[in-house]
């Protein structure tokens, strides 16, 4: 249960934390949002890590690092996604290979959930498909293979990222996690390069630091909830976050919950329910 509860703490924490970030994104460039967001991240990691230095090998190390070439990854294709107005197909493809991805690498580690836990699993994938995708006018056909692209290019470094941080012991301590925000960091920043874009953070973009810390902290969550239970669960539990957008975003800005999100919302709270029961 103790993962449970962390894994949800964490979801919420994301879920928190994109609706920062949304909110800020509006008033500056995403990518430079992106990169103070992955700064707020490392200092909120940072923190953690001289709270409980642990003791890090450096295979640990190197799986915070590799966690974070997957975080900035995922970071830098679904900012991409949003930049071109195509978050209706990136954010549900993303959401669902986040799961997906630690999902089958846990399954192929050993790890064998109950019966339960397998119908949480299954509810949950079509619960983020349905809760991310936002009802939109009809979009040309390669503007949407474009977003299916940059949503399957995040989804991959999303379910990297659940799938690496799942490899980090607890004696490792949370220098890893620095370590994943700051590699983050970097390839947001070579990706935006790449592109052409702004991604040095000036004035309101600042304000993404606060979206940062918060990603900081429910990452904290998902690792220290992959001690206590399955990497499979915590995983599952975790991408749920865009519920919790949904919803603040309904209960702070008032927007209209439509109802393929209402089925969304509901399956979520089906899918924590089989999975704690289990």
């Amino acid at each position: 249960m103790i993962a449970v509860i962390l894994a949800l703490v964490g979801a919420a924490c994301y879920g928190v934390s994109d609706f920062v970030g949304g909110m800020v994104g509006k008033r500056a460039d995403a990518w430079a949002v992106a990169a103070a967001g992955g700064l707020g991240g490392a200092a909120s990691a940072t923190v953690l890590a001289l709270l409980n230095s642990g003791d890090p090998s450096g295979v640990d190390l190197a799986w915070g690092a590799v966690a974070g070439i997957g975080n900035g990854t995922g970071t830098a294709f679904l900012y991409r996604g949003l930049s071109a107005g195509r978050m209706g197909v990136v954010a549900p493809v993303s959401g669902v290979l986040a799961v997906v991805i630690p999902v089958v690498v846990a399954f192929a580690t050993g790890e064998r959930p109950g019966a339960l836990v397998w119908l949480g699993i299954v509810s949950a994938v079509p619960a983020i498909w349905l809760v991310a995708r936002e009802p939109t006018g009809q979009a040309s056909s390669a503007s949407t293979r474009s977003g299916a692209r940059d949503g399957v290019l995040a989804g991959i470094g999303f379910g990297a990222l659940f799938a690496c941080l799942g490899q980090i012991p607890d004696p490792a301590g949370f220098w890893p996690l620095v370590l994943n925000q700051l590699v983050s960091v970097l390839v947001v920043a070579l990706t935006a390069t790449l592109l052409g874009a702004t991604w040095v953070p000036r004035a309101a973009a600042w304000g993404g630091t606060a979206a940062g810390v918060l990603g900081g902290v429910a990452t904290a969550a998902f690792v220290v909830a992959t001690h206590h239970g399955l990497l499979s669960v915590s995983a599952v539990l975790v991408s749920l976050y865009p519920a919790f957008t949904i919803l603040l975003a309904a209960l702070v800005l008032r927007e209209h919950v439509h109802r393929v999100q209402a089925w969304g919302l509901a399956l979520c709270g089906a899918a924590v329910v089989l999975v704690a029961l289990g």
